[in-house]
């Protein structure tokens, strides 16, 4: 019993340390390995809430744990990472700095989300797990896309800069998002869900790391519309 109760703890902790290793990779500039370890971060972010409700050990220290470890992995990476871009396309030397807007407004948000009891089947504001895969996705948009103008536009630092107060608002922002938790099978239920999943899918075919922030743009423009209808 003992045991079982760490497990999913010690899972967090993987995140933690996915978070902990792509900030190595992003300091060498090998963003593409840094995007994997935040995925794969995320990928543990997602199991360990879903371990301890099927093993019913929820605790205190694991919501805490988890908001520490998800600090490192969906907020200091993606602002490092933003620093690293504007260090690179900016002459200036303390403009790249501002990137790090980004790991305020994430840990920001992670507080509310710790206090905020309308977040169970839902969010407000975007979580921090897909705002760091919209950030970590841009750099390798430059390097492998072949739309010339979007390399244009991701290279110009004031558009990096609105990319990163913009992410820091939505973070934070009043605004009602669906959850990709499907609990049971039911269609009806989760059409709107299963619709989004073949969407990711599709653009991730056709547009490849491009897909990638078109899927969060969609993710929220999808949320939006749902509310209104």
């Amino acid at each position: 019993m003992k045991m079982k109760r760490h497990i999913p703890n010690f899972i967090t902790l993987l995140n933690l340390f996915s978070g902990c290793v792509a900030l190595v990779f992003a300091s060498h500039g090998d963003f593409l390995n840094a995007f994997i370890f935040v995925s794969l971060g995320i990928f543990f972010d997602f199991f360990d809430g879903f371990f301890a409700r099927i093993l019913k050990v929820q605790s205190p220290l694991g919501v805490q744990l988890d908001s520490l470890a998800d600090m490192v992995t969906s907020g200091v990476v993606p602002g490092f990472v933003m620093f690293k871009m504007l260090s690179e396309y900016s002459s200036d030397e303390f403009f790249p700095y501002f990137g790090f807007i980004i790991a305020l407004g994430s840990c920001m948000r992670l507080a509310k989300f710790n206090i905020d009891t309308r977040q169970t089947d839902s969010f407000i504001g975007l979580p921090t797990p897909a705002n760091a895969l919209f950030i970590l996705s841009l750099p390798l948009v430059i390097e492998y896309t072949e739309f010339a103008f979007v390399i244009e536009v991701l290279t110009n630092v004031w558009v990096l800069l609105g990319i990163s107060v913009l992410s820091t608002f939505i973070l934070n922002a009043e605004l009602p998002l669906f959850s990709l938790k499907i609990k049971n099978f039911s269609f009806t239920k989760y059409k709107l869900q299963i619709f989004f999943l073949i969407l990711s899918l599709v653009l991730l075919v056709v547009f490849k790391f491009l897909g990638v922030p078109l899927i969060i743009l969609s993710y929220v423009a999808l949320s939006a519309l749902s509310k209104k209808s």
